[in-house]
């Protein structure tokens, strides 16, 4: 420690020959030509010379013809990728803006999205549905999920220097050369049996990857591809669906795949700068001219091959950060000092601007002291943070509210792991009771104390419990509206009268259990998406609660039973919706510890005065494990369509099985079905199994809930992705479910695109930079 800190110059120093040395061989992988397909169109995109030489324009042609971005055309881009549907394009000289734009709806009316505006961009790729990029300085990986988000997570904890996205999965590689892949393993193979070896290049096509062995430039291929790999030397490569092509190490392309897919004749002693591809469709860039040709669709033929006329190759780099120098042609159309770095292989000898680079034994002692110098100072500083977190000064969650009394026998989990157990008599069920009270008045209602209401007061305010006041039923007993002597409207939760004979012992433990698990969660929260506790009643037999009122019922009403209704609006629902997420994500993440509800489905949304989504009933919520990773071991308990059938066959609960029940409650609102409901000849049937197999081919609108008028283009983009969220939250494996903090992410740009531009025309929709 004394040396660290009595040598500040030297690890500065080293620092410095650290970064300097490390920045030296990386060369940007950014795209310059993209490809996008959907069900019968393609557009083919480039980015052009202007005449200001660090100036690169969008330049794009369509087929059949038609479609136009409307792009600013004094806009400068460094790199363009696209995937179904969408063109998305980084800004230049920045790198720190990308705007995407759609064009899957029609063909004319498009506007431009900024889906990312923060530090540079060094790495950039799109699958079909999914676009990731890798922030400069930091190696922060940043996902978009452009279209929809089948299983796919960003993994922000691996430290990749290039990424390749797939469909429903993404590989890079890491700073070791290493290659490592995430994302859904459904149907592609892909996830866990990457390559061993070091790799300079990772492509990924639509369900298969492959990589370029570092030491021998062979190609290595795994996951569901077609065809067999080729044998030789590769550059680089452009995977698709079922169909592969390779740059090799002397310019010429060899294709492969099902129905023997090759390159064309007229192509194949043709020699390439760079190749690109996307599912059926390969382009590539001449060495000679930087012409642009594409195959692997027949509407190329007409004008053999050729789409483009002279197009940007690759990301123009400085000369001087080329390792294995620059491609001949290429300072002409960078402008001066700036080129296209020629990939490095095993035979081609490293170069710095186009001078040797072999470094001599001074160079090697500063890179070693710099790096040791480096490493030293980052676990200094790890080690001061540790040692701050720790301390409890720092590193807490700002939404924490303290912990519960964890005392083992009174859990309500306890009750459900010994089910077979009796309790001893009322008497020992009333003690408990009392001593569970006593502590959680002490809590309070997220800083404010609980009310103690009299029994005779919730008797005159609800006449005596009467059937006129009832308005539903909860986990442990009914609810009433009534409304107090100081004029608050309030609902009033109520467990049945028990008696103590022998034969309701169990069912009075199960209410208790039910009530103070109800009045422990709400106790100590307080959100505005989740139904605000006002104070509870404790007298002989009565367990009763009392709520904020919410004048405007259930989300199942409105569903399911109301002829006319506000939410017949599909951004009214969406709202709806992310209210719901947004609620069940602070009990996920921000108490603590973190709690389950275990019961979310419609008739627990409620919705106040403003129409704001509510979660209520939490009858059934557990105190959930700390670790994300981690389980209770509970028997199922929940409603039946809304359970988590892992849950139920495992008996082991995680917050994915709330994430299953929302899954479950979205299908319902974007059908009008409910969880279990009876199809044409009167057989019960599932919402999940019945609109599932629909969103997942493409074909929501046919199960879109009819009493709402059909989407807008806007919002039929807003609809359908919310749809592919719900299909993602229902996956029969919760680790392949996504969690409420990126569903809530997804809701949040689904109600911004649903919301969008409401009352424009096709004529009055312009792009926005």
């Amino acid at each position: 420690m004394a040396f660290l800190f009595n040598a500040p110059n030297f690890l500065l120093l080293g620092f410095i020959i650290t970064a300097f040395s490390c920045n030296i061989p990386f060369v940007s992988s950014l795209s310059t030509v993209s490809i996008s397909e959907t069900a019968d169109k393609t557009l083919i995109c480039a980015l052009i010379k202007s005449s200001n030489q660090q100036a690169f324009h969008l330049n794009c042609t369509s087929f059949p013809q038609g479609i136009q971005i409307p792009v600013n055309p004094n806009l400068s881009f460094s790199a363009i990728v696209a995937g179904y549907g969408f063109v998305c394009g980084l800004r230049h000289p920045s790198s720190s803006i990308l705007l995407c734009w759609r064009f899957s709806a029609n063909g004319t009316n498009m506007s431009s999205k900024r889906i990312y505006n923060d530090t540079a961009l060094k790495r950039l790729d799109a699958g079909n549905s999914h676009i990731c990029g890798i922030v400069n300085e930091t190696n922060r990986l940043e996902c978009w999920q452009w279209r929809h988000w089948r299983g796919f997570n960003a993994d922000q904890d691996r430290d990749f220097s290039s990424i390749a996205v797939g469909e429903n999965f993404a590989c890079g590689l890491l700073e070791t050369g290493k290659v490592s892949c995430f994302g859904s393993n459904i149907s592609t193979g892909v996830v866990g049996t990457e390559p061993t070896g070091n790799f300079s290049v990772v492509s990924a096509g639509f369900r298969h990857a492959c990589a370029i062995s570092s030491d021998t430039n062979f190609l290595s291929c795994w996951g569901d591809m077609a065809g067999e790999e080729p044998v030789g030397k590769f550059v680089s490569l452009a995977l698709g669906e079922s169909r592969s092509c390779g740059l090799m190490s002397n310019q010429t392309v060899v294709c492969w795949g099902e129905s023997n897919f090759s390159l064309p004749k007229r192509l194949q002693d043709t020699r390439f700068i760079s190749i690109e591809a996307k599912r059926s469709v390969f382009c590539g860039v001449l060495m000679s001219n930087y012409s642009l040709f594409c195959w692997g669709n027949d509407i190329f033929k007409s004008n053999n091959y050729l789409v483009l006329d002279e197009v940007l190759p690759g990301p123009c780099t400085r000369t001087t950060e080329c390792p294995c120098n620059i491609e001949n042609l290429s300072s002409k159309t960078c402008g001066q000092g700036y080129g296209l770095c020629r990939p490095c292989t095993s035979e081609t000898p490293c170069q710095e601007g186009g001078k040797s680079n072999v470094w001599d034994g001074r160079m090697v002692a500063f890179l070693v002291v710099g790096c040791v110098g480096s490493l030293a100072l980052i676990l200094v500083c790890c080690f001061f943070l540790f040692r701050y977190c720790k301390s409890g000064r720092g590193c807490s969650r700002v939404h924490d509210s303290g912990r519960l009394d964890e005392t083992a026998p009174e859990n309500g989990a306890q009750a459900d792991d010994h089910d077979d157990e009796q309790p001893a008599d009322a008497p020992q069920l009333v003690r408990v009771l009392e001593k569970r009270l006593s502590h959680l008045v002490s809590l309070g209602n997220g800083g404010c104390p609980l009310e103690e209401f009299s029994l005779e007061v919730l008797l005159q305010a609800t006449g005596n419990f009467s059937e006129d006041n009832k308005i539903g039923t909860g986990s442990f007993g009914s609810v009433y509206h009534a409304t107090l002597d100081d004029g608050r409207e309030v609902a009033i939760k109520r467990a049945e009268i028990s008696t103590y004979a022998p034969y309701a012992i169990r069912r009075e433990e199960d209410k208790d259990n039910a009530f103070l698990n109800e009045l422990e969660a709400l106790s100590r929260l307080n959100h505005k998406n989740l139904v605000r506790l006002l104070g509870f009643c404790e007298d002989s037999n009565e367990r009763v609660l009392v709520y904020e009122f919410m004048q405007n019922g259930t989300l199942h009403d409105h569903l399911h039973r109301l002829q006319t209704s506000p939410l017949m609006s599909w951004a009214k629902r969406i709202k709806a919706a992310l209210d719901a997420a947004r609620g069940i994500e602070y009990l996920h993440v921000y108490a603590v510890p973190p709690i389950i509800h275990r019961d979310i489905k419609s008739s627990n949304i409620l919705l106040d005065a403003t129409w704001t989504a509510k979660v209520s009933d939490f009858g059934l919520s557990q105190m959930g494990p700390a670790d994300e990773d981690s389980h209770l071991s509970l028997r199922a308990a929940g409603t039946v369509g809304y359970m988590d059938p892992e849950y139920y066959r495992l008996a082991q609960l995680t917050t994915k099985s709330d994430v299953y029940s929302f899954g479950v409650l979205l299908l319902e609102m974007l059908s009008g079905y409910k969880a279990i409901h009876k199809n044409e000849i009167g057989v019960p049937r599932n919402v999940v199994d019945f609109v599932a197999p629909y969103i997942l081919q493409d074909q929501i609108h046919r199960v879109l809930d009819p009493h709402v008028p059909p989407p807008t283009p806007y919002e039929i983009e807003a609809v359908a992705y919310v749809g592919y969220v719900a299909v993602d939250c229902v996956n029969q494996e919760g680790r392949d479910r996504p969690t409420m903090t990126e569903i809530v992410h997804c809701l949040e740009r689904a109600l911004a695109t649903c919301l969008a531009h409401p009352t424009l025309s096709r004529s009055t929709t312009q792009s926005s930079t």
